[in-house]
């Protein structure tokens, strides 16, 4: 007898979501047998605003795409941006830049661990990391005036430096966290009821990881040993030598669960102290600014042609930034993002595929997703070729939701 399967639609909006997205499952008992996971709902159209802006304004709006990785497309923006024009920003401010990155990893990681844990139920896990991460965020408050969205870096170099009583408080921020990570590795990798949860759960195979493009932690997690810092180095990662956290170097081999990819966070944490004490260590004499007049800058600009493509190792994975300037404009004629997320959640299909519904939580925020990082609309044509309207796949959508409430008694 054959089992009956019952449609899960799950989002855009839902209490349980944070950010519109829709995953669409069918079930079999607890098993799920069918998902199709549907994006495109979070457009706000940050591009095409950026090309009607000068290149200092998009860079403000760069730094809006996503909160919590704030300083990750700034970055991109300005490498891109300073590639194109034919600018090199001072070792200074290049060291600086490196500094302001690896906290923002530091808190980033730390946030995750919080969140796995609490979509596992351990809601004392969630607050303890959480109390332990206001530390970092202290210090990037102390840094650059903001706990998020720093407004920090320019096309060219820093707005601010760092002085030696900042140095100081990161230095002991740094012996914080070393005590800090010993204790998470403790409480996540040695526990074994998070091991029980996590081991062979949102499990990616080395080939799958590679056929659906994934990158960051996620790709790392599989085996992969890619990273920015380490394949295309740049501002003070070049001098440093950053070798990609792979779990085959840590515990002997490479699984691709959630395990793996908490394992692969934490020493990342370790390895950006690492980066930020090297920094410190060797902080160039020197100017912040390449060209410290915006004017200047902006005049720049409007005298340069050229493109180039803005890479950096944000902590959910590498963040791509096209550029075009020329025209006599002093803003891009093109500028094009591309986001972790939007390649990461690409594995929600095949790892939700045959599991529990108790794993979709795990599964979900095994990428650390971010729906404002996808910011493209959904275009949709139909077997002839012709576009749909949008209204009416929502029209649709509803319509199904509605005949299948009806089916199953659902009252209103």
């Amino acid at each position: 007898m054959a089992k009956t399967q019952y449609y899960v639609p799950v989002g855009p909006i839902h209490p349980a979501l944070k950010e519109p997205i829709r995953v669409e499952a069918k079930v079999e008992g607890e098993r799920i047998v069918d998902v199709d996971v549907k994006r495109g709902f979070a457009h706000r159209g940050i591009e095409y605003m950026g090309m009607k802006r000068n290149a200092i304004q998009t860079l403000y709006l760069s730094e809006r795409i996503c909160g919590i990785c704030s300083i990750s497309h700034p970055y991109a923006f300005v490498i891109g941006s300073e590639k194109a024009l034919g600018i090199e920003a001072p070792p200074r401010a290049q060291y600086i830049r490196t500094i302001i990155a690896e906290l923002e990893r530091i808190h980033s990681h730390i946030l995750w661990l919080g969140v796995v844990a609490h979509e596992m139920g351990f809601d004392s896990l969630l607050f303890w990391t959480w109390k332990g991460r206001e530390k970092v965020l202290d210090i990037l408050e102390l840094l650059t005036g903001n706990r998020i969205n720093y407004s920090v870096f320019m096309i060219g170099g820093v707005r601010r430096d760092i002085t030696e009583s900042q140095a100081k408080a990161v230095r002991d921020m740094i012996n914080y966290y070393r005590i800090f990570t010993e204790e998470m590795k403790d409480v996540f990798l040695a526990d074994p009821v998070y091991k029980a949860r996590t081991r062979g759960v949102a499990q990616l195979s080395r080939d799958m990881a590679k056929k659906l493009n994934v990158c960051g932690p996620v790709a790392r997690a599989a085996g992969l040993r890619m990273d920015v810092r380490q394949d295309t180095p740049y501002d003070a990662y070049a001098d440093i030598g950053v070798r990609a956290v792979v779990p085959q170097d840590i515990v002997g081999e490479a699984r691709g669960d959630a395990y793996d990819i908490t394992l692969v966070r934490i020493y990342e944490i370790e390895q950006s102290l690492d980066i930020i004490e090297f920094c410190l260590d060797n902080m160039p004499e020197g100017k912040l600014m390449a060209i410290p007049n915006y004017v200047a800058l902006l005049a720049k600009i409007r005298r340069s042609e050229g493109e180039a493509i803005g890479m950096h190792e944000a902590p959910r994975g590498e963040v791509v930034h096209y550029f075009k300037y020329g025209n006599k404009r002093d803003g891009p004629l093109v500028w094009k993002v591309v986001a972790p997320s939007y390649n990461n959640i690409n594995t929600w299909g095949p790892l939700l595929l045959g599991a529990e519904v108790a794993d979709i939580p795990i599964v979900v925020a095994y990428i650390d997703p971010c729906m404002c990082c996808n910011d493209r609309l959904a275009v949709v044509r139909d077997e002839n070729g012709r576009l749909i309207d949008p209204a009416t796949l929502h029209l649709k959508a509803v319509e199904k939701t509605r005949k299948l409430r009806e089916e199953l008694g659902v009252r209103e």
